[in-house]
């Protein structure tokens, strides 16, 4: 069959842009080897977050005194919080299921690799073989949990993302390898839920060390007031699997002091690697570097017609940051003239409680851009919102240009921030000012208005502080 677009694997890369390309009219065809919404929708994004709010609602409970509520003895019911968490990852696969057959497109099950003349060999969970052709082709392949040399992942002891999902029974003691968002948000549900957690980080700065170390300072506070152990500028030398608990031998790399934890499973959550083996790349002469595909900035390849997307291209591996590529890729593939993307102005969130939201420079990367700048912080703490709810930790940092009031960053952490983010990414896109923010009249009580505030301290003229 011949089809204008065929795009292999069906993330939030690959889903978006299929559909957006049968919204402008081509015949598009999805190549899937697993489910319909790739490891986001099945195994990340979705399901994760099904997790955490069962956690929040059961620290909710824990806690009900603080809102005047008497509740007896409540516990954790891990079976079926994975449950429920299997349920909304199903419910949204079959969500993608309407959506293509609503937009007409048809559903390839097998592994895609690419092949000479714009072809496309699918295998099925059969053994058997087809060819399919197209004008165009693109690439969405997605990534999977990197596996590092001291810890090989077994499935058992030693378990990526996927299995911490769906563990058949919660482990009393655990150990997280990487304090990226990955593993903050794990080490926050399986503590919450009783799990004594223990979280190791290779970088000094510890706990989310790609945020702005303001934040990474807070979440280590408020971790560590709950009882999470975190080791940050700490290396994972090994693990000892043969008993019947897990011994991970870690090593301080400031002070050399090595100490042995015990624990029944390690979790390791050292980011990702691109899926970009065995697809047909070096067969058709596809430039990669370092295993990611290199692209130009509407994400074609070196070969003509060939197009790549979402986590195995430069960029940071995020589900809306393949969606948006995707949705460029498809429109410059239909003629149309999209904006490039301005990768400086991506937001990343992580949902733990309290969540991490942030867009743009950091305070220290600002300064090495050259930018003269102004900065604001306003605490939870004096929000009359985040008071009245029970939710007073954490805080706004925005970052201007001293010169011109550019919007620079912002770097939030709190409750319900990855709601929060979003207004800063559009003025940034606006290109308003610190000045314009401070004008823009923020609803009473909200927790929004934080980043008035913020805004205003910046200049000061903070009211609430």
């Amino acid at each position: 069959m011949n089809f204008d677009l065929i795009v292999i694997g069906s993330g939030p890369g690959g889903y978006v842009a299929a559909i957006r390309a049968a919204q402008l009219g081509m015949n598009v065809a999805v190549v899937e080897r697993e489910s319909l919404g790739g490891i986001c929708l099945n195994w990340g994004c979705i399901p994760t977050k099904a997790l955490l709010k069962s956690a929040q609602v059961f620290e909710y409970i824990k806690h009900a005194s603080d809102y005047g509520i008497t509740v007896e003895k409540a516990s954790a019911d891990f079976d079926n919080m994975v449950k429920i968490s299997r349920g909304v990852a199903e419910g949204m696969s079959k969500g993608i299921q309407f959506l293509f057959r609503k937009n007409k497109i048809t559903v390839i099950d097998g592994f895609g690799k690419l092949l000479r003349g714009k072809k496309v060999e699918v295998t099925g969970a059969d053994g058997k073989k087809a060819e399919y052709t197209a004008n165009h082709i693109i690439l969405a392949t997605g990534a999977r949990a990197k596996a590092l040399p001291n810890l090989p992942i077994d499935g058992k002891k030693i378990i990526d993302y996927r299995k911490a999902m769906s563990l058949e029974k919660q482990p009393k003691r655990m150990v997280v390898v990487g304090a990226g968002a990955i593993g903050v948000e794990f080490a926050y549900f399986y503590n919450a839920i009783g799990t004594e957690v223990t979280v190791v980080e290779f970088l000094e700065q510890g706990l989310v060390p790609r945020e702005d170390p303001d934040v990474s300072k807070e979440l280590t506070k408020i971790f560590k007031k709950e009882g999470i152990k975190v080791l940050g500028n700490t290396s994972v030398e090994s693990v000892d699997t043969s008993g019947k608990t897990c011994k991970v031998k870690t090593k301080d790399r400031k002070s050399g002091e090595e100490t042995v934890i015990e624990c029944d499973v390690v979790l390791s959550a050292a980011g990702v690697a691109p899926n970009t083996e065995n697809i047909g790349l070096e067969a058709l002469g596809i430039q990669t570097d370092r295993g990611l595909v290199n692209v130009d900035e509407f994400y074609r390849t070196n070969v003509a017609g060939i197009y790549a997307i979402g986590d195995i291209v430069p960029g940071a591996a995020l589900a809306h940051v393949a969606s948006a590529e995707g949705i460029i890729c498809v429109e410059k593939i239909a003629g149309h003239h999209p904006q490039p993307l301005d990768y400086n102005n991506i937001p990343s969130c992580t949902y733990c409680w309290p969540e991490v939201a942030s867009v743009g420079f950091t305070e220290q990367a600002a300064k090495e851009a050259g930018y003269e700048i102004k900065v604001g912080k306003f605490p939870f703490s004096a929000s009359g919102k985040a008071k009245a709810s029970g939710s007073a930790s954490g805080f706004v940092k925005l970052i201007f240009d001293a010169k011109y009031g550019e919007f620079l960053g912002a770097h939030m952490i709190g409750a319900n921030v990855t709601e929060m983010i979003a207004e800063v990414v559009v003025a940034r896109k606006l290109e308003t000012t610190g000045h314009e923010i401070i004008k823009s009249v923020h609803p009473h009580p909200t927790m929004s208005e934080a980043i008035m505030e913020a805004a205003a301290a910046a200049y000061d003229e903070v009211i609430h502080l």
